[in-house]
């Protein structure tokens, strides 16, 4: 093991589009791929999410698998709030920043995914904007 800092050498970004409606907690259910892992690992830093349309009171879910999706664990909830855009009114949008998110490198042909659901039937572009590969 080395003594040194290692840093994210490919820098990535990523983007999925959530809509279909799924309250469970516990990973069953539809869930969108997020962001695949790198072959040798990868680090997830800041996460969007932005609705598309008009919002009810509900959450965003991020889960991670670390076999291919067959799995996924429940990492965070984003409350949505209530809104109704309009040209004056912005569509619901949060920002998660400095999470430092590990995925680590796949072994026995597996991948580490990053995934995320929404509450209700409501349309969100959820974007990994800063992360890397090892």
């Amino acid at each position: 093991m080395s003594n040194l800092q290692q840093f994210a050498a490919t820098p990535r970004a990523s983007v999925t589009r959530i809509s279909t409606a799924n309250t469970n907690r516990d990973g069953t259910g539809t869930i969108g791929t997020l962001f695949t892992g790198g072959a040798s690992g990868s680090r997830v830093d800041d996460i969007s999410i932005k609705a598309t349309g008009t919002t009810t009171l509900g959450m965003v879910r991020l889960y991670r698998s670390l076999d291919n999706g067959s799995t996924w664990r429940l990492l965070k909830e984003v409350s949505i709030t209530a809104i109704t855009p309009s040209g004056t009114v912005q569509s619901f949008e949060s920002v998660l920043t400095d999470l430092q998110w590990i995925l680590p490198a796949g072994s026995g042909g597996t991948t580490a995914l990053l995934g995320a659901s929404t509450n209700n039937a409501e349309t969100f572009d959820v974007m990994v904007n800063r992360a890397g590969d090892f």
